[in-house]
């Protein structure tokens, strides 16, 4: 049901994808930043993740083992190289510069602080290197009078305006149940990394680019009416459940069937609502509008959940399917694995694990048919690309590199 994505010679690498070629240095720990790092692996990009001697990136020990070994960075690590570094030690600041001095792209998470003590702030990048795209993602942005304070995913979805909108009118905010915030700002992080990297190639004046993201920012972007509903109407959104504060058409929830499985339907055209009126019995001429839609909203929702309950989920499903209305069962992960279009479109993909043999994993989304990225490792080994990338990259001499072993800078 999923296809194979066989290992590539981790001394030549992936070697695929749109990014070939492109030189990336993250110095970036957790979520947010590494998962900009990942998106641009993913499609080919060198990407060079830089940890401290002895404990790593943190993120190697997060979520569930087996046998011992961490899952979570299996996945978060993967197609990256990785590298050990001490920057407490002004041996390893110097190394760090020449990784900067080596990259296309930066990116960085450590506080604004921290960034000017060990030279890896924008001025700094830039001196080192003017064509550089340096990627600086914070809690509160660079510029704000908080950007020395600590800052994590689930904060900045609480400052999006997300959370609120999260849960039932009855309870309390919810935060989805990931890293939403940290997922969306690296997904955001490598976009604009994209960006700027296309106005270098077409702008003989380019001078670098300092990329400065705030984690609740792109959450915040991305709920698109929340700002100009206040603005101009002075309300404020509130929680409605499954079904949405500001929505595109009457019908969007999720319901129970007879057999105790959840199914969203949804709808965004009046047609679609008109369909759904029809399947449940009620005349279409009633929803006609989008006023008579809307007045009607609570009549439709009690009608389609008494109906779903009445059904088994194959029945509700086939009869939606019939009547060209929009609705999925609600998935698990066991679901996923088995289900038949993530087979058909090759959203999971077997690779080679050192620790654990094969393991399955998300295939690299978005796919490119003319030429796709691919998983060619899992998440390497503390330090498994010190030699690759300190002698053969970098230029290191054998007794430098030994000399920097032992005085544990790397």
């Amino acid at each position: 049901m999923s296809s194979t994505e066989s290992s590539t010679d981790p001394e030549t690498g992936g070697g695929r994808g749109q990014l070939r070629g492109l030189k990336v240095v993250e110095f970036a720990h957790v979520v947010a930043g590494p998962l900009a790092g990942s998106m641009l692996a993913d499609q080919g990009a060198d990407v060079v993740h830089v940890e401290p001697p002895g404990t790593g990136d943190a993120a190697r020990g997060m979520g569930p083992r087996k046998d011992g070994h961490p899952l979570w960075f299996k996945v978060a690590g993967r197609n990256k190289r990785s590298v050990t570094l001490d920057l407490h030690h002004e041996a390893g600041r110097e190394l760090a510069h020449r990784l900067v001095a080596w990259a296309d792209v930066v990116i960085v998470t450590l506080r604004a602080g921290r960034l000017r003590a060990w030279g890896l702030d924008w001025e700094a990048v830039h001196r080192i290197n003017p064509k550089a795209v340096l990627l600086q993602i914070s809690g509160f942005g660079a510029t704000s009078s908080r950007a020395d304070a600590p800052g994590f995913g689930k904060v900045g979805e609480a400052r999006s305006g997300v959370v609120h909108l999260t849960g039932f009118p009855d309870s309390p905010p919810v935060h989805t149940g990931f890293s939403h915030g940290d997922a969306v700002t690296g997904l955001m992080g490598a976009y604009a990394v994209l960006a700027a990297l296309h106005r270098r190639d077409h702008d003989p004046d380019f001078d670098g680019e300092w990329i400065d993201l705030a984690l609740f920012e792109p959450l915040f972007r991305l709920v698109e009416w929340q700002v100009i509903v206040h603005d101009q109407l002075g309300s404020v959104p509130e929680r409605s459940g499954n079904q949405l504060a500001v929505a595109p058409a009457a019908v969007i929830n999720t319901y129970a069937s007879r057999d105790g499985e959840w199914i969203t339907v949804t709808s965004a055209t009046l047609r679609s609502v008109r369909n759904i009126a029809r399947l449940l019995g009620l005349d279409e001429d009633e929803f006609a509008t989008v006023e008579q839609q809307h007045a009607g909203r609570e009549r439709l929702d009690d009608a389609l959940r008494a109906w779903v309950a009445e059904r088994t989920t194959a029945e509700c499903l086939d009869a939606f399917a019939r009547t060209d209305v929009v609705a999925s069962p609600v998935l698990s992960a066991a679901d996923i694995a088995a289900d038949p279009v993530y087979a058909e479109r090759e959203d999971i993909v077997t690779v080679e694990d050192a620790d654990l043999g094969a393991v399955r994993m998300q295939a690299v989304i978005p796919h490119f048919r003319q030429r796709p990225g691919h998983v060619w490792r899992t998440g390497p080994a503390l330090g498994q690309d010190n030699h690759l990338v300190y002698r053969e990259w970098l230029g290191l001499g054998e007794e430098e590199l030994a000399a920097l072993e032992d005085s544990d800078v790397v």
